[in-house]
């Protein structure tokens, strides 16, 4: 008896070694054939920027093809759940984002769970967004936008990325603290709604700054003020909201790489060295930079604390405010 226990231990034990010893294997050898970044919006914003840039530096670095694959649809959900149910091998990866990790938990049910499901790999960046407006707005602070607002109520429309995005949750949080109406004008992602705010269709707008900042400084849109907690390093002239009267005021977007769920760890790790080696190069900082972006590289088991802290802070607020989304 004893020894058919043994046997059992001992075959037990040499089925775990043999998986650790396959998964070495396979991480020594990785990446062998191109690997896919899923980015779950369309062109043109920040988490298409940063996947644009680090798959050309991960192409550059592992002799392979990494693509870029723009799976944009409710709200980030769709492109998320694809990367979700992908095999865990380390060929499918995605671009994570403020929305589609942080806010829509807090705000509908998912098919996947953005914790469990996904393996973090590191921060990418993170950057305010700006409040911006189109240049007919008769308002060149926040104090006037605010008069602005509060002597047309309902009358003037925001943009936003999307029910339930970033630059919708920070519109609303504006509207919630300032006392002011807006009507929401939602579109299937930033670039599209920073292109009609161009054209006057929609007067204010709360984009991120890779999305806004270039068209602000050519005069196209005007600049009043920044969500963060403290003066992006991007546009140390604009205030932040809070500065300028709205106490507490802080939206950030930020930007991770993640992986599916039991994606090997030592594939993981790999992704993560030379995703930190990435972010330190003096010219991706300067790309970031001129974009609003701070690089903020960091080690999984941080990208996993700060995403759990944005679905509580997420989830507090659609409770305290009684938010109805549209």
């Amino acid at each position: 008896m004893r020894s058919k226990k043994t046997a059992r231990k001992r075959a037990a034990v040499l089925a775990v070694v043999t998986l650790l010893a396959a998964s070495y294997a396979a991480a020594a050898q990785y990446p062998d054939k191109p690997i896919r970044i899923i980015v779950p919006v369309t062109p043109g914003g920040g988490s298409d920027l940063l996947a644009r840039l680090i798959a050309q530096q991960f192409s550059d670095r592992f002799e392979q093809p990494f693509i870029v694959d723009n799976r944009a649809g409710a709200g980030g959900t769709i492109g998320s759940e694809l990367a979700a149910r992908a095999a865990p091998d380390g060929y499918t990866l995605i671009v994570a984002y403020t929305a589609s990790h942080g806010i829509n938990p807090a705000i509908k049910k998912l098919p996947y769970d953005v914790i469990n499901d996904f393996a973090p790999i590191s921060m990418l960046g993170t950057a305010p967004n700006i409040l911006v407006v189109h240049p007919s707005v008769a308002a060149k602070s926040v104090s006037e936008l605010i008069q602005f607002l509060k002597s047309r109520p309902g009358q003037v429309n925001y943009a936003s990325a999307g029910n339930g995005s970033a630059p919708h949750l920070a519109a609303e949080m504006f509207k919630y603290m300032a006392g002011v109406e807006m009507t929401h004008i939602p579109y299937k992602g930033a670039a599209p709604g920073v292109t009609d705010l161009l054209g006057g269709q929609v007067l204010i707008m709360f984009p991120s700054m890779p999305a806004a900042l270039a068209h602000a400084r050519s005069g196209r849109l005007r600049a009043l003020a920044v969500t963060s907690k403290a003066r992006a390093s991007a546009a140390p002239e604009l205030p932040t909201v809070a500065e300028a009267g709205l106490l507490g005021f802080e939206v950030i977007q930020w930007y991770a790489l993640l992986a599916p769920a039991h994606t090997p760890k030592n594939i993981i790790d790999k992704l993560n060295a030379e995703t930190n080696r990435m972010l330190k190069l003096p010219d991706i900082r300067e790309k970031l930079a001129a974009q609003g972006l701070e690089s903020s590289s960091s080690a999984p088991a941080e990208v996993s604390a700060f995403m759990r802290g944005e679905v509580a802070k997420w989830t507090k607020f659609i409770r305290d405010t009684g938010l109805k989304l549209d």
